[in-house]
C-alpha cells in the first residue's frame, strides 16, 4: 500500500507537530509516529522553554550562556538565529493555548521564569513541571481538527527512499543528486510495510538515549532517524556530546524518570549518603553548573563511596512551595514512597540528550536534497559539545519554522521535485521468525557496553573494546536481519547497534576531552587540533 503526501513528517514531538500545523497551508501531510501521538520526549519535558523575556535579561547574555555551555563548538550563526527567533516562536505556542505559568516576582515580566544550570538570568518559561506534557496537548489538538493533516500511529519507519537522479542538458549528463521522497514504513498493527511517499521528509525521531543502560528518555528513543539518514548517505557529526542528565530518580520501579533541572534551579542540595553537601569541591556554580560537570561529579563521589546513587534534597524550600512547584515530581515520588517534602530524592546521572545527529544548514536541510531533520535526531550546531538547559525546545521550534520557510520559498518558485514511482518495498518471503534472541540478547549487551566503556568518563582503552564488540554485533545483525521476520523491535536492534557504532567512532576521533566528551587518557582540551566538528557517513 502507498500513501502520498506533499510532506512526510516522521515523528511527533514538537518539531514535527510545529511543521506540520504550518506545511499545512501548502499541502497535504502525512505524520508517521512508532507509538501513539504522545509518545515523545517532548511530552516528557519537565523544565521548560530557555527564552528571554524580562528586562533584565538579554538576547546576548542568553548567546553567552549557549557559548560557554558549548565549549567552543556552537555555531555562533546558529546560537545567534536561535536565541532571536525565541520570544516569536512562543507567542505561537501562546496563541494556540499553551498556558505558561504567571506571577513573575521580575519587575517587567508576566511570566513566572526559572534559572537552571548555566543560565545567567531567570529565563525558562514553563508550565509547572509538566512544559513538555502542555505544548504537546496543544498541538495535538490543532493538528488533530486539520484536515490537511493526517496521523498514522503504530507505524515505524525502516528506511528512506532515496533515488539517484541522472539530470541531463543537451543529452548529455550533466551532474547526480541523491534526492529523499519518503520512507517505507512498518504498519506494526498487522506487520504490513508500506510506502510513504513525499515531495519533502522531515525527520524528527528524536534521541537515541535507550543506547544507554541509564537513561531518562523515553522507550521509543532508539535512534531511528540518525541510523537510516545514514544509511542513506547523509553526514551525520558530534555524536561523542551526550548529555548525561545528572538527576534520573533512583529507585526500582520508576523507569525512565527524570527530576527537572527546574529542583536545582530552585535550590535544590546534592548530598551525599552522610548529608554533605559536595559540588562546591567541583565548581563554584554548586548545583548550578552545567549538566556534564554536576554528572561527572556525581559519578565520582558515587566511585569514591561505592555508593549507588546521591540525594537531592529540597526540604528546606517547603512544604506548600514543593507542592505548588513541582506537583508531578512530588506526585511521582510519593507514589514510590518517598516524600520529598521530608526526605532527599535518590537520584544518579542518565543518559539524557545528543547533541549531535544528522548534520544540517540553517533551514534544517540534510545533505540529502529533500530531506531535513529537526530536534534532537538533528545536528544544527546549536548545542556545540554540550547543550544549555532547556535550550532544546526553544531549537525545535526555530528550526521548525525556518524550515516551513525554506519549502515554502520551494514551493512559491515553482520548484518542488515532481513525483517519481516509488518501487515497492521488497520482502522476501518465509523469513525465519524463530531467532528472536538475536534481538534481546544484542539489544542488552549493546546498552551494557555503552554504559561501562562509552559513558561519562571514556579512555582509549575503553572505546576501542566498545567498538570491537559493536562490530561485531553489527556483522551478525547484518548476517542475520535479511532472513528474520520484519519487526520493530528487530528494526530498532538494527538502529541502536548503528548509533552505538557512530558514537564511538565519533569519541575515536576526538584525541581531547571537551564539553560531554570526556577522556580520562586525553584530559585537557586541544583548541590546535580538535577545535571542528567531527563528520561521519556510511563507508
Amino acid at each position: 500500500m502507498e500513501y502520498q503526501s506533499d510532506f512526510l513528517v516522521i515523528g511527533s514531538g514538537i518539531a514535527g507537530l510545529s511543521f506540520a500545523l504550518k506545511a499545512a497551508r501548502l499541502g497535504t501531510v502525512n505524520i508517521v509516529t512508532k507509538k501513539q501521538s504522545v509518545e515523545t520526549s517532548t511530552n516528557l519535558a519537565q523544565g521548560g522553554i530557555a527564552t528571554v523575556l524580562c528586562p533584565e535579561d538579554s538576547f546576548d547574555l542568553h548567546i553567552k550562556d549557549t557559548l560557554v555551555a558549548g565549549d567552543g563548538l556552537c555555531h555562533e550563526d546558529v546560537v545567534q538565529m536561535v536565541v532571536r527567533g525565541g520570544p516569536e516562536r512562543l507567542n505561537e505556542l501562546i496563541e494556540i493555548g499553551v498556558e505558561f505559568d504567571k506571577g513573575s516576582e521580575i519587575e517587567g515580566c508576566d511570566f513566572d521564569l526559572g534559572v537552571e544550570g548555566g543560565h545567567s538570568r531567570p529565563r525558562i518559561i514553563h508550565a509547572r513541571d509538566m512544559t513538555g506534557k502542555a505544548i504537546e496537548e496543544a498541538l495535538l489538538a490543532k493538528i488533530e481538527a486539520h484536515p490537511n493533516i493526517k496521523i498514522f500511529e503504530d507505524h515505524l519507519a525502516i528506511d528512506l527512499v532515496v533515488q539517484s537522479l541522472t539530470m541531463k542538458r543537451g543529452g548529455a549528463v550533466a551532474f547526480r543528486k541523491d534526492r529523499c521522497f519518503g520512507a517505507y514504513v512498518l504498519n506494526t498493527d498487522n506487520g504490513e510495510v508500506q510506502t510513504f511517499s513525499a515531495r519533502f521528509t522531515l525527520l524528527c525521531t528524536g534521541g537515541a538515549g535507550k543506547v544507554y543502560v541509564y537513561t531518562s528518555n523515553p522507550d521509543i528513543a532508539t535512534g531511528d532517524g540518525i541510523a537510516m539518514a545514514w544509511r542513506a548517505g547523509a553526514e551525520v557529526g558530534n555524536m561523542e556530546f551526550v548529555q548525561f542528565h545528572p538527576t534520573c530518580l533512583y529507585h526500582p520501579h520508576a523507569k525512565n524518570f527524570l527530576i527537572s533541572e527546574a529542583v536545582r534551579g530552585e535550590g535544590g542540595r546534592l548530598i551525599d549518603l552522610n548529608g554533605n553537601t559536595f559540588m562546591e569541591k567541583y565548581h563554584p556554580l554548586k548545583e548550578l553548573a552545567c549538566r556534564d560537570v554536576v554528572a561527572r561529579a556525581i559519578d565520582s563521589e558515587m566511585k569514591l563511596s561505592g555508593a549507588d546513587c546521591v540525594y537531592l534534597d529540597i526540604t528546606h524550600l517547603g512544604d506548600g512551595f514543593i507542592k505548588e512547584r513541582f506537583p508531578w515530581i512530588h506526585r511521582k515520588c510519593r507514589s514510590l514512597g518517598i516524600d520529598i517534602t521530608k526526605e532527599p530524592i535518590p537520584v544518579v546521572p542518565a543518559a539524557h540528550y545528543i547533541c549531535g545527529g544528522i548534520r544540517t544548514d540553517t533551514n534544517g536541510l540534510t545533505s540529502i536534497k529533500g530531506l531535513y531533520a529537526i530536534g534532537e535526531t538533528a545536528f544544527t550546531g546549536l548545542h556545540g559539545a554540550n547543550r544549555l538547559a532547556s535550550n532544546s525546545l526553544l531549537e525545535a521550534m526555530v528550526f521548525s519554522h525556518a524550515a516551513f520557510g525554506h519549502v515554502e520559498r520551494i514551493v512559491g518558485e515553482g520548484e518542488g521535485p515532481a513525483m517519481p514511482e516509488v518501487p515497492a518495498w521488497d520482502e522476501p518471503a518465509n523469513k525465519d521468525s524463530r531467532e528472536l534472541v538475536l534481538i534481546s540478547h544484542n539489544w542488552d549487551i549493546i546498552r551494557r557496553i555503552m554504559w561501562n566503556y562509552v559513558g561519562i568518563v571514556r579512555t582509549d582503552k575503553r572505546l576501542m573494546l566498545a567498538k570491537k564488540h559493536i562490530s561485531h554485533i553489527l556483522s551478525e545483525i547484518d548476517e542475520h536481519y535479511p532472513n528474520i521476520a520484519l519487526s520493530s523491535d528487530l528494526i530498532e536492534l538494527k538502529n541502536l547497534a548503528r548509533v552505538a557504532d557512530i558514537i564511538v567512532s565519533c569519541a575515536l576521533l576526538r584525541k581531547e576531552s571537551r564539553g560531554l566528551h570526556f577522556n580520562a587518557d586525553h584530559p585537557a582540551k586541544d583548541d590546535a587540533n580538535f577545535n571542528r566538528d567531527t563528520l561521519v557517513t556510511v563507508e
